[in-house]
């Protein structure tokens, strides 16, 4: 069934009609949860999430947003194990492979997030985010060739993805080919990514030397 809404608003209102009518439906759950989202109304959308993977617990998107959520609270632990039920309810979904990865990289656990950042791409072999993130993993290992090797597959597959050209930047400062590095740092904000303020002051330091 189409939704006739015009404004996010009408969007909501008729959702809610809908679940009045059908409260059990899981996927008018997750619509709702979206819509608040988007307005940033996300008490109630985390609310919303849970009664549509309550409601349909093979609602794997519903995971993932949770998972987005605790992202969002600083809860890392909360959304490696919602990223993880997700995996559970539809094991050939790369997003949430890809989110368990980021989860695992910001710990550290490097070896943890190529596993599942590899995952990931096998599924989606388009999946960009993984693909980039799989390369600052591979250059946290020291594997600067295939670190640069995804990091420019990322590239490919979008031109303008700044946290890409943010990994192919380091890679050339680890090369000591600085003036590489400042190109990819200049071409990485016009995508509207910003890189670490030391990292720019490094390349300005060794240019000027």
């Amino acid at each position: 069934m189409e939704y006739t809404a015009q404004t996010p608003d009408e969007f909501i209102d008729e959702i809610k009609k809908r679940l009045s009518q059908n409260p059990g439906c899981g996927v008018s759950h997750y619509n709702l949860g979206t819509a608040y989202v988007a307005k940033g109304r996300l008490i109630e959308a985390e609310a919303e999430f849970h009664q549509a993977v309550e409601c349909s617990p093979g609602l794997a998107e519903g995971f993932v947003q949770l998972g987005g959520l605790a992202m969002n609270k600083g809860d890392l632990d909360g959304c490696l194990e919602w990223n993880e039920k997700a995996c559970r309810a539809r094991p050939l979904f790369a997003v949430p492979y890809g989110n368990i990865g980021f989860v695992h990289l910001q710990r550290g656990e490097v070896d943890k997030a190529e596993k599942a950042l590899r995952r990931a791409i096998k599924i989606d072999s388009k999946y960009v985010q993984a693909m980039a993130t799989l390369g600052s993993a591979l250059f946290m290992k020291g594997d600067l060739e295939s670190a640069e090797f995804h990091s420019t597959k990322a590239l490919e597959i979008e031109p303008m993805f700044g946290p890409a050209l943010n990994n192919l930047a380091l890679i050339a400062m680890e090369r000591g080919e600085f003036a590489k590095a400042k190109d990819f740092v200049e071409r990485a904000r016009t995508t509207g990514y910003e890189p670490h303020p030391d990292m720019v002051r490094e390349i300005e330091a060794a240019l000027a030397k």
